[in-house]
């Protein structure tokens, strides 16, 4: 059996992060999705807590046929013992995925295979560029999952997003 290891920070989790997950679900049997940065929210760049992208997350993961764990991994700002804290916070895995250098670096380093995976549209499924949409009252709800969408009118997450940037840009 072969379990792959994901991480992102999915502020929030869009359709670029999905088509990504539906690929990896080709080459691996289960798929641990890692919430990077899982501590930080209620910021410009951060809006969502740990919890709400797990719901985001574990929302639009139902229909896709693939086991998956979604595990929040807290910064620890120390690149050199990133890995094994990861490997700490998560279950057992055997090939990572993550188009971050640094992060393949890392991953590398420890001896772990890593693939990358393509971008899908990253002019536009990119975090930053929905989260300016949100902000600004642009389209934003045909970049995400359904679900996600339901999760951020549920937690009053543009509210949220034009509340923080609001206090950030002052």
């Amino acid at each position: 059996m072969t379990r792959g290891f994901y991480i992102g920070r999915f502020q929030p989790y869009h359709n670029g992060h999905h088509r990504v997950v539906e690929q990896i679900a080709d080459e691996v049997d289960e798929l641990v999705v890692g919430i990077g940065s899982a501590g930080d929210s209620h910021t410009d760049r951060n809006p969502f807590t740990g919890g709400e992208r797990m719901m985001m997350i574990t929302k639009a993961l139902v229909d896709v046929d693939l086991v998956t764990y979604v595990v929040p991994i807290e910064d620890i700002n120390r690149n050199a013992v990133w890995v094994s804290h990861v490997q700490s916070m998560s279950p057992r895995f055997d090939i990572a995925y993550s188009n971050n250098p640094l992060v393949v670096r890392l991953f590398n380093e420890a001896g772990i295979e890593v693939r990358q995976s393509p971008m899908f549209e990253r002019d536009v499924l990119e975090g930053t560029e929905i989260r300016r949409r949100m902000v600004e009252g642009d389209d934003w709800e045909n970049l995400v999952h359904p679900k996600v969408a339901e999760v951020i009118e549920e937690i009053d997450g543009l509210e949220r997003i034009r509340r923080v940037a609001d206090t950030d840009s002052s």
